[in-house]
């Protein structure tokens, strides 16, 4: 560790930026509160993180400023490339979203088999109505990706009694959530796989050979009364072919995530039947903040102490 050396650290986030004050701050750093939206208060930053709910353009305000890093507050990372000044390398937030992605996931995937939308609307309409609903518990789940969420939602689902198959895009042997290894499948065996399904959850990054992978055809490989929960990224599903698909009744979705972003107000995905729908909401929650807390900490140590970064999706 370089001695009496302090790291000029910018946060777009002004709550992330008094969590850290409130827990005393960061060792060998200064934080700055920079919205990225006005000019930079200083030339060089050591690390700078964006805000968490923005397009990667905001990314432009660090054009001809030097920085060492840019922490990500998000897993995923697309389109960050085509805005981060050249030579600057990116950080994504891996550790930080997992858990509370995988439960979002999890409820989602327990409330749409369980009707919980219905009867939620039962209620605030004065009417009881009990209904036999299917549960989760004996299912046939895929996992459509096996990153950290997926691993996650994996050992989350180890308490419902299900039957888990999973899938990625090459064929590998894993560690399971018991620990012992666990087979994941080969994306080339993904229309197979989805016929046998009852529960399709997608959780994988979105890239070019991600965009449209749950399209007409793997809509159609699903059984009937299938459920699929996308926790990944909107345009992962065709949303043309998920709506015409849902118009029909023959199959249901829960979505975290849709293709637009925010959906528009007169968007036909708000009407289709068998949709249980969640405004992007699987990192937000009380879990996020203390988790980047630790994370940008991490960091700073790390780079005082010469080491290289976590979680570097993008190299300098």
């Amino acid at each position: 560790m370089v001695e009496d050396r302090i790291l000029e650290v910018a946060i777009a986030d002004r709550r992330l930026v008094e969590a850290l004050e409130a827990t005393g701050g960061v060792d060998g750093a200064r934080v700055t509160h920079w919205d990225l939206r006005t000019p930079s208060p200083r030339q060089r930053w050591d690390i700078v993180v964006p805000p968490y709910i923005a397009p990667p353009s905001v990314l432009a305000a660090l054009d001809g400023l030097e920085v060492a890093l840019v922490q990500g507050q998000s897993i995923g990372f697309d389109g960050i490339r085509e805005h981060l000044p050249a030579g600057v390398p990116f950080a994504n937030a891996a550790s930080v979203h997992e858990t509370s992605t995988a439960e979002l996931a999890v409820g989602l995937a327990i409330a749409a088999q369980r009707g919980f939308a219905d009867f939620v609307r039962d209620a605030g309409e004065h009417r009881w109505a009990a209904a036999w609903r299917p549960s989760l518990a004996d299912r046939r789940v895929l996992l459509v990706g096996y990153g950290g969420v997926s691993a996650a939602i994996d050992a989350r689902l180890r308490a419902f009694e299900v039957e888990v198959t999973r899938v990625a895009r090459t064929a590998r042997e894993a560690t399971g959530p018991d620990g012992a290894p666990v087979h994941v499948h080969g994306i080339e065996e993904l229309p197979a796989l989805l016929a046998g399904a009852e529960v399709v959850i997608v959780a994988v990054p979105l890239n070019a050979s991600t965009t449209g992978l749950i399209g007409t055809a793997e809509l159609a490989a699903m059984p009937d009364g299938a459920l699929l929960v996308n926790v990944a990224r909107g345009p992962v599903v065709d949303t043309d072919a998920l709506v015409a698909e849902l118009r029909t009744g023959r199959l249901r979705a829960a979505l975290d995530v849709t293709d637009p972003e925010p959906l528009p107000p007169d968007h036909p995905l708000y009407d289709v039947p068998g949709l249980l729908l969640t405004p992007h909401v699987g990192g937000a929650s009380s879990a996020m903040v203390p988790r980047i807390v630790r994370l940008v900490r991490r960091q700073v140590a790390r780079m005082l102490a010469g080491e290289s970064p976590l979680n570097l999706v993008i190299e300098a």
